[in-house]
This record gives structure tokens, sequence and C-alpha cells, in this order.
């Protein structure tokens, strides 16, 4: 026979509500009845039903997650979203970004879940409004789009892009190219915005001919690498939107024969873990990227369960400079 909370409640000493709002993480259940519940609910094998829960409740306790998964950033990000959720009470589902598909986001307009982090939000994206108008609340992680209605965990990418900048030139470098990615994403521009203050502050030029702009994957690495040493007079030194870029950058730069950083210097921002793998030794700024994901859920759940009213927030998270192998002037 399959165990209810009526008789986890029975073995706990408690009332079967008790042991509802214990499951649900009520504060107002005292420490000690929770940990009673949790070994009854143990001991008898019992699995709150989260059908039932979200019949009496109106809450599918279920949070949605955009992500491109073909970036390395996201995979990075979705464990301690999902260890998040889970201490939270809630359930996790990941959606693929697919913008070019009209019924993708079905499911977060239709309440099949309760609120959503966005990822992967574009300035010009309507779906952080759409939900405002629906009354679902949004929290968007490592971006900040167009909407005034929706709250926003980043790190603080105008910094990430003057320190990778400061990198290159407290190494010495004068001559340097840039590797920038889409101007509709706001991580994008505002760390292109701070690199550029940086070398303005120095006095160092950034011909256009040394910008080239792409999307944050290896591939515009690669590419954007190619173009940039096929100038009569390239840079020696180049900062990448990303890790991604920048590893793209190191792979065409071994395949066109030439070192680094002795032939052109490379930095890039992120810290993905493959930065610090040997084989690349990567110059880079670190973004604090768990304990940016643990935010973003908690300032959705709260708003979830009204614990967090208000106008919308914006919370910066710090970065730091991380200097390994790539960044040295020869």
């Amino acid at each position: 026979m399959v165990a209810t909370s009526r008789d986890v409640a029975r073995l706990a000493g408690v009332s079967q509500p008790t042991v509802s709002r214990a499951l649900r993480g009520d504060p107002k259940v005292t420490e000690e009845t929770r940990r009673r519940i949790r070994e009854a609910a143990l001991a008898l094998n019992y699995v709150p039903s989260q059908m039932g829960r979200s019949l009496s409740t109106q809450a599918t306790h279920r949070v949605a997650m955009v992500a491109d998964l073909a970036n390395p950033l996201y995979p990075l990000i979705v464990p301690p979203i999902h260890d998040a959720l889970a201490e939270r009470g809630y359930r996790m589902v990941l959606l693929a970004e697919r913008e070019e598909d009209p019924n993708a986001y079905s499911p977060l307009l239709d309440r099949s879940v309760d609120g959503a982090i966005l990822t992967t939000t574009r300035r010009q994206s309507t779906l952080p409004f759409e939900l405002h108008q629906r009354g679902i609340p949004a929290v968007m992680l490592n971006r900040v789009g167009g909407s005034i209605h929706t709250d926003s965990v980043v790190a603080d990418n105008a910094e990430a892009g003057r320190l990778a900048a400061r990198i290159l030139l407290d190494a010495g470098h004068r001559e340097i190219g840039l590797l920038g990615g889409p101007k509709e994403a706001s991580t994008a521009t505002e760390r292109e915005r701070g690199m550029r203050e940086a070398l303005a502050d120095d006095g160092v030029r950034l011909p256009s001919a040394r910008v080239v702009h792409g999307w944050f994957g290896h591939a515009s690495g690669e590419t954007g690498l190619r173009q940039l040493m096929a100038l009569k007079e390239p840079p020696r030194a180049i900062m990448c939107i990303s890790d991604s870029v920048a590893i793209g950058a190191l792979n065409a730069a071994r395949n066109l024969g030439l070192s680094v950083p002795g032939d052109v210097a490379i930095v890039g921002i992120d810290d993905l873990p493959m930065s610090g793998w040997p084989i690349c030794a990567l110059s880079t700024v670190s973004l604090p990227l768990a304990d940016m994901a643990r935010d973003a859920v908690n300032v959705l759940v709260d708003r979830l369960e009204g614990k967090r009213t208000g106008k919308p927030e914006q919370h910066v998270h710090p970065v730091k400079t991380v200097l390994r192998d790539t960044h040295l002037l020869n």
C-alpha cells in the first residue's frame, strides 16, 4: 500500500496539514518538527504528490529555465539552479532557446510553470513583457533585457570588460583588437563598453578594422581571429567577449602556426573550466556563476511566495582577474 501524508502525520505525531506545510518549506514549522516529518516520510517511503499540491494551491511548483544549450557557459549554471530550486521545493524545467519557433515558449505562457529564469534574453525580446502581462514572475540571469518589469541577476559586465583590457594593457600591449559579441545582447555590449573605456583611459586606439563582431561561441573566435590576422597590420593582442570566443581564437592561432602569446596575446571573460586546462591556460576574468544562479533562484522564488514585493531589482555580482599564460608580452 502506498503511504499517504496522513500516515506520515501519524508516525511523526503531528497533524496532516503540518506535514503539508513542512514539505513545502513553510518557515513557521520548526526545524525539529521538520526533522521528525522527514524521518517519518523516509521510513514510509512517502513521495509527496505534486499533482495534488497543484490542484489545491493552483501552483505547479515548477520553474522553467531558458538556455542556449550550445553555449558551454550555461551547462555550468544548470546544476546550481536545479539544486537551489529543489531546496526551495521547486522543480526545474529546462527549455532550449528557440526564438525562431513561435511555439517554443508555450510552456512558459500557458501556466505550465509558476515562473521562469531567462538566460538568453536579447534586448529586443518581448518574452519578459509577455510573461509580465500574464502575471508570471521571471528573472533574467546574466542578461538585462528591454523590459522594466523583470528582476535581473548579472555579473558586473562593464567591469569585466575593463579588467580584460587591463590584463593586456598592464602587460604592455598597445596594438589591440577585439572579437566582440552580438549588439542585441546586454552582456556583450556592456563588456565591450568596459573594454573601450579602459583603452581610452590609457590613450590606446581601437581602430574599427580591428573589431569583429560575432556570437559567443568558439566558431566566432576562429573566424574572427583569422580575419584580424589577415589585416595588413594585425593586432598583437586580442580581447575576446567570452572564453568560448577566446578558445576558438586559440585554436585558430594554432592552426595558423601562430604562438600564443608570442605572436598574439589573447584574453577572455567567464573563466570556463576548460580555460584553466594546461592546453589553454587562458588569462581571463572570472564570473561567480554559481552564486549568480542561486541568487536568481532566491529572487524568483521569493517573488512567487510573496516574500519579495515592490519594483524589479537588479543584483550585480563582482568579477575578478585570473592571470594565466596567454596575455604576456614577449
